[in-house]
């Protein structure tokens, strides 16, 4: 790697799939299991076209190409400064011709991307309910994790405008509001087909929801096997294990 590539406050991460790289802030929001949970999870043929909603470091292009899912990706991230950082990721990893970051709104994705025309949306949106949380210091981790008013109904908009008929969203969010999450994905005409339950320990509440939801599809509900992350014993389950292909 050109060492001109790694600024002072980055890290470069070897995400141990497929020999595929990252740079990530060192003090801003770093990636975690949430998403790769989520391309795990994501339901993306090797030929779809496919875009990420606030890509941050543009660590979810990269899970699902190291998943052979998807062919192209438009990643949208509103911050210059990281959106500058995920495209050195692209070029790092030689993906030019499959990975485009926009750094712009994603309440204006129609603006760069055409109406309907792609396969799939994927989003890790922001978690915390305005006024509801300790806002994160870092004015990144703050932007990436504190979810603005309206920020979500952008996303289901946007998503809406250029999916094609029957498009797929995949999403992440906190167990708890999943029945409000699902009430506005289908305010946008975003029917939740499949949803996945993850819970830290057997014994523990759920803390995160996998959702699938199918652009002007009928109403029909399908749960998924609940995904457990530790065993009793504080290790990673076989499943888990699986997800993140170790053996």
């Amino acid at each position: 790697m050109d060492h001109c590539e790694l600024r002072e406050d980055e890290t470069l991460e070897d995400l141990q799939l497929e020999g595929l790289k990252l740079l990530q802030k060192k003090k801003g929001f770093r990636f975690g299991m949430d998403s790769v949970l989520l391309a795990h999870f994501a339901f993306i043929h090797e030929n779809d076209t496919v875009a990420d909603f606030g890509t941050g470091s543009g660590v979810l292009p990269l899970l699902l190409i190291g998943r052979n899912k998807g062919k192209t990706f438009q990643c949208l991230e509103i911050q210059e400064e990281i959106a500058e950082m995920a495209q050195r990721t692209v070029r790092l990893n030689h993906l030019e011709n499959r990975i485009r970051i926009i750094c712009g709104d994603v309440e204006n994705a129609h603006q760069w991307i055409k109406e309907c025309s792609l396969d799939a949306v994927i989003c890790n949106p922001p978690y915390s309910v305005h006024g509801s949380s300790i806002v994160s210091p870092s004015a990144t981790r703050a932007i990436s994790r504190s979810q603005q008013e309206n920020t979500l109904a952008g996303f289901f908009r946007s998503a809406f405008r250029i999916l094609k008929g029957r498009g797929r969203l995949y999403m992440v969010y906190p167990a708890p509001q999943m029945l409000q999450i699902m009430k506005q994905l289908q305010s946008f005409h975003l029917e939740p087909k499949r949803f996945q339950l993850v819970y830290p320990y057997e014994n523990k509440p759920a803390n995160l929801v996998l959702i699938e939801a199918v652009k002007d599809a009928r109403p029909m509900l399908h749960p998924m096997d609940p995904l457990i992350i530790y065993t009793p014993d504080h290790h990673l389950t076989n499943r888990l294990k699986s997800v993140y292909h170790i053996e």
